[in-house]
């Protein structure tokens, strides 16, 4: 159910999926594209309803989502990726890590918390996107909690990209993911979790700040890092150069920076 993008290919045999918060799609990562090219293959995946991927009546689960990227991976013949995720995207790649861990080499998480309470919040936000038609009336409010108002201020031209993929996501497919956030409890499968993993923070994130979220995460997870950046929700946009840098780092330890 889920759309796949091969956003970069290159000759080795290794492989970096690439899964987005909820309401954007894979053009969430077109800024990072340049510093892992060449170095590995990179494919993005949509969620249900997003970037024109399908959007079956909801709800859906953590569950589902993940095995949308199992059969993404099924369909390219690719029996292990490394794996980095914002938010939902990462939600995702917790479950697998956990669930299905030989298909994880290694794992980047991104602002993103494995408990997000109370599940009436997602429900009443599914609610007002089914009851409009139209992700549009909640769009304002989710943008703000993305970005800081200083990053916001000095780059309309991203805020309205950001925007515009927000609004073209399917109502039902966004209802779907934020029923599947509001049933999510993945804080006693993250023991399970082996891959290598690097867990980013942004200092200035309101919805899943380091305190509660990312640190929980870090400290579940044997031998996991935690590292914190000056952004709010998508660390990625507002910091791209930090971003990459760590990813770098963590995917590929032994080379150089990506950058």
């Amino acid at each position: 159910m889920a759309g796949a993008h091969v956003l970069a290919d290159a000759d080795t045999d290794r492989t970096l999926v690439l899964s987005a918060s909820m309401g954007t799609t894979h053009g969430l990562w077109d800024e990072l594209i340049p510093a892992f090219a060449g170095r590995t293959r990179i494919v993005a995946v949509d969620h249900r309803g997003h970037g024109g991927a399908p959007a079956p009546r909801g709800p859906y689960s953590i569950a589902d989502l993940a095995r949308d990227v199992i059969d993404v991976l099924d369909d390219l013949g690719v029996r292990q990726a490394d794996f980095a995720g914002v938010s939902l995207g990462v939600m995702v790649g917790l479950w697998l890590a956990a669930h299905a861990g030989q298909r994880v080499r290694r794992l980047a998480v991104i602002c993103t918390s494995a408990h997000m309470p109370p599940p009436s919040y997602w429900e009443q936000r599914a609610a007002a996107v089914r009851d409009a038609g139209s992700v549009e009336p909640i769009a304002d409010a989710v943008i703000a909690r993305w970005l800081t108002p200083g990053f916001a201020a000095g780059h309309p031209g991203a805020v309205a990209r950001l925007r515009e993929m927000l609004v073209s996501v399917e109502p039902e497919g966004y209802a779907g993911c934020c029923e599947a956030i509001a049933q999510m409890d993945l804080r006693g499968e993250l023991g399970a979790i082996r891959a290598p993993t690097l867990v980013i923070a942004g200092v200035h994130d309101p919805a899943t700040p380091a305190a509660g979220h990312g640190s929980v995460i870090a400290a579940a997870i044997a031998g996991a890092r935690l590292e914190e950046v000056p952004a709010a929700h998508l660390a990625n946009v507002e910091r791209p150069d930090i971003v990459s840098g760590l990813l770098g780092r963590h995917f590929d330890p032994g080379g150089s920076d990506a950058r």
